[in-house]
């Protein structure tokens, strides 16, 4: 068929990868120049089944209130007029309870599994790189009583797939070396080792590249999408800058531009952006330098090791739309980054950004046919876009094709 892929960030060029595989003739359409610009350029760089908890959960509410009145949370939610946040925080208060979010992190967790496997199997394939590293990624807390609270939730996730080992400090240290300036604020931590990192940027433009070479695809860069146009349960055509785009299919893939896309055809999503900022550095002292990804689980803050930078993340903040960032955005950050690995890396030349997380009430993605006979979505990854992109992918290609998914598709599907 001729498929149309709204949207070039991982999620989008994996899905297109996978659709031309199936044979189909693929068109991604992507609003920046390049592909992985936007959410997909900047992030955490990890790829981490270990961080497959659901946010929402009773904890999380607690979190959510304090940080109306606290301005030194990692979550940032701002009391204002937004209808559509208070609508979706409305649905994420339903998720808050011990129940769900078993359930919602089960699912994310199965399909952060598969996800791994996909990637693997994808670097096989094309041979491509982007700074990978196979060494697992570990997440400390600075106190016993986070510490436990963390071996609990991390306990679910070793009973259904995942490999973790507790550490006390001193393990934590021989694991992590560059961890040493901070051990004595550190409590311990858990070792994922199924966990990795990589420049997840890297990888959609040369896996981008690899599927226009070798695959046929067609990217359409710098071209936006002003409407999309159905008749009766058919999509026929993208409206977009360049002119009509028709296809037999269309894959919605745009991130947090998604539910305002689908919501133009009548398809409602629950998905609303929330902000993440991180630093890029180049690293100064190779010793002092964290060689895997981690996750400072007190601050909410993560850094993995990309080849010869040091990236770092944080926050969570629901600010609508707006993806500008200031200076003093990122001074927390520093703070703890310098804390952490005080030579690694220098500072005064750190590349900053900012950009949109498409995050759900559940924190479980949605997939899946919606509304109409041949639109499927890849939507809603929140801040693990980078680790379920290649699952997600391939999920979608084999609903397009009307094949068996390699997973039970229970809680991924899209539901009215």
């Amino acid at each position: 068929m001729r498929v149309a892929v709204l949207g070039g960030g991982v999620v989008g060029v994996a899905s297109a990868y996978y659709l031309a595989e199936d044979g189909h003739e693929v068109t991604v359409i992507e609003r920046r120049d390049q592909a992985a610009s936007e959410t997909s350029y900047g992030n955490a760089g990890l790829i981490t089944p270990g961080d497959s908890y659901a946010w929402a959960s009773p904890a999380a509410l607690v979190m959510f209130l304090r940080s109306l009145y606290r301005r030194d949370l990692g979550i940032k939610m701002r009391a204002h007029v937004d209808p559509a946040l208070w609508s979706w925080s409305l649905k994420f208060l339903r998720q808050c309870t011990h129940a769900q979010a078993r359930v919602n992190t089960l699912c994310k967790l199965r399909l952060a599994l598969y996800a791994r496997d996909c990637l693997t199997q994808i670097v096989a394939r094309t041979g491509i790189s982007f700074d990978m590293s196979d060494r697992g990624v570990v997440y400390f807390y600075r106190w016993q009583r986070t510490l436990d609270h963390g071996l609990a939730h991390m306990r679910l996730l070793a009973e259904h797939g995942l490999t973790i080992e507790a550490v006390d400090r001193d393990a934590l240290v021989r694991i992590e070396p560059a961890l040493a300036p901070a051990r004595d604020k550190l409590a311990g931590g858990i070792f994922s080792p199924m966990d990795r990192t990589g420049d997840s940027c890297h990888f959609g433009r040369k896996l981008a590249a690899w599927c226009v070479e070798h695959a046929g695809v067609r990217f359409l860069h710098s071209t936006s999408i002003s409407g999309i146009e159905t008749e009766g349960r058919t999509v026929r055509r993208a409206v977009t800058s360049k002119g009509p785009v028709e296809a037999d299919a269309f894959v919605l893939a745009a991130g947090s531009e998604s539910p305002r896309l689908a919501g133009r055809i009548g398809v409602r999503l629950p998905i609303y952006p929330v902000k993440g900022y991180s630093l890029t550095l180049p690293i100064r002292d190779l010793a002092a330098a964290p060689s895997m990804g981690g996750v400072d689980e007190d601050k909410l803050i993560a850094f993995s090791r990309l080849g010869d930078r040091l990236r770092l993340a944080a926050t969570a903040e629901f600010a609508g739309y707006d993806s500008g960032h200031r200076p003093r955005d990122f001074q927390a950050l520093l703070a703890v980054a310098r804390e952490l690995f005080p030579e690694a890396g220098d500072y005064d030349r750190a590349e900053r950004w900012a950009g949109l997380r498409p995050m759900t009430p559940s924190s479980v993605p949605i997939l899946g046919r919606a509304v109409y006979d041949n639109l499927f979505l890849n939507v809603g990854h929140g801040h693990v876009g980078w680790t379920l992109c290649c699952g997600s992918g391939r999920f979608v290609a084999d609903l397009v094709a009307a094949r068996k998914t390699a997973i039970d598709p229970e809680g991924l599907l899209y539901a009215a």
